[in-house]
């Protein structure tokens, strides 16, 4: 249907701005705009904030044959990527899903004593049962740090620790 234009921009004698629906001004004055939102934050020029498609941790580990084969064996990961030095492993880019995670093996720059893991844990969302995935983690012959229970928020989780300490807490959103 077209639309008939009328003096005024669209409006209508006597009527609302068909745009906004603001009733027609009449007088000298002309009408206030007020800042939206958007103009605010150009105006006071607040940095753009982070927008992010992925994520991919990368871990640095102290046996990286030992913990590829837990993150495989194990967890259920595919290997994407390795990378070799003079016939030696020395880094995994691992698939789960849509996810990616990274292993390196400690080049021992920092010392042999250096803790690793305390204090990280990952959590990694999934579609699968909660119950059947820790079944599996037990099966392949690890400890759960946490049973399978479920969340105050309403989800099912569990935790595993991998051989370096790294805390993975699985979950499933109900």
């Amino acid at each position: 249907m077209a639309r008939r234009e009328t003096r005024g921009g669209g409006r209508r004698a006597g009527g609302k701005n068909p745009r906004t629906g603001a009733s027609r001004r009449t007088g000298s004055k002309p009408p206030v705009r007020r800042p939206t939102a958007a103009s605010s934050r150009k105006q006071r020029r607040d940095p753009e904030t982070l927008r992010l498609r992925s994520v991919e941790p990368a871990l640095t580990v102290d046996d990286i044959e030992r913990s590829l084969r837990f993150y495989t064996d194990v967890l259920g990961f595919v290997v994407g990527e390795r990378w070799e030095e003079a016939g030696q492993l020395r880094g995994v880019s691992l698939k789960a899903g849509a996810c990616s995670l990274g292993l390196s093996q400690d080049d021992w720059s920092k010392g042999r004593d250096r803790k690793k893991g305390e204090g990280i844990s990952l959590w990694c969302a999934t579609a699968q049962d909660i119950d059947a995935l820790a079944a599996r983690i037990k099966a392949a012959g690890a400890r759960l740090a946490q049973e399978p229970s479920d969340s105050p928020e309403g989800g099912r989780m569990l935790a595993v620790d991998d051989p370096d300490g790294f805390r993975l807490r699985l979950y499933k959103e109900r």
